[in-house]
């Protein structure tokens, strides 16, 4: 389980909500306090947070949407938020506060039931369905700043990433994201959908673009990310 949400200037100090801590949500906010990130993990069960071994952040009894815990938790200043409870209602319901009332900008919501999948988009609310959840892919969406290199080729000089459209991106020319020699489109991934043909295309806010890229293009990739085409 490994990658998700959406545009932060940078990912230091960044102060994360998870909402669950099963097996998901208690890997999640492992992973994320060991990279040096505040995190606050919610859950109705107390004994749920026997899972985390090593976590160096905060823990919370309750519910995700009720407001004493949200306030507990510092939402007010989080950068995002993950709901990923075992129930779809929930989780859309602390993923929509989250978003409308406290204006938090990067959330994503753990879905069983793949039907509501295009009803929660359509609200522009992420969500991953149970059957293809990793914990990589909600960091993908929480961070969408991250480095991570999906696969290397055997030399070690060239790597596909994936990356998640940022808003300064959206409604620009898929074909001018290609970088010189270092950085190339070879697919998208739109609703869920991946295709290679990007011919045409136009990028789209939450579009996941794949890249190949050499060792030199990880890091040009990472300054159109943060600012764009010039």
């Amino acid at each position: 389980m490994l990658h998700l949400l959406r545009h932060m200037c940078s990912d230091d100090g960044v102060h994360i909500v998870v909402v669950g801590c099963g097996r998901v949500g208690s890997e999640l906010a492992m992973q994320l306090s060991e990279e040096g990130h505040s995190v606050v993990v919610v859950d109705k069960n107390r004994d749920a947070f026997r899972r985390l071994n090593g976590f160096h952040g905060k823990t919370l009894v309750g519910s995700g949407f009720d407001r004493d815990v949200l306030f507990q938790a510092d939402a007010r200043r989080a950068n995002a938020l993950a709901a990923v409870t075992s129930g779809d209602n929930t989780n859309i319901l602390c993923a929509r506060i989250a978003r409308d009332n406290y204006e938090i900008k990067n959330v994503v919501a753990r879905i069983y039931d793949p039907a509501r999948a295009d009803i929660y988009m359509k609200l522009g609310i992420p969500t991953v369905a149970t059957s293809t959840w990793t914990t990589q892919q909600v960091k993908r969406w929480l961070l969408p700043a991250d480095d991570s290199i999906e696969w290397s080729a055997g030399t070690g000089t060239l790597h596909l990433v994936e990356r998640i459209v940022p808003d300064v991106l959206a409604g620009k020319p898929i074909s001018q994201f290609d970088q010189g020699e270092s950085v190339r489109v070879v697919g998208v991934i739109r609703g869920g959908q991946g295709r290679v043909n990007v011919e045409g295309l136009f990028a789209q806010e939450d579009d996941i673009l794949e890249y190949l890229v050499t060792s030199d293009g990880i890091e040009e990739l990472q300054t159109l990310i943060k600012n764009g085409l010039r």
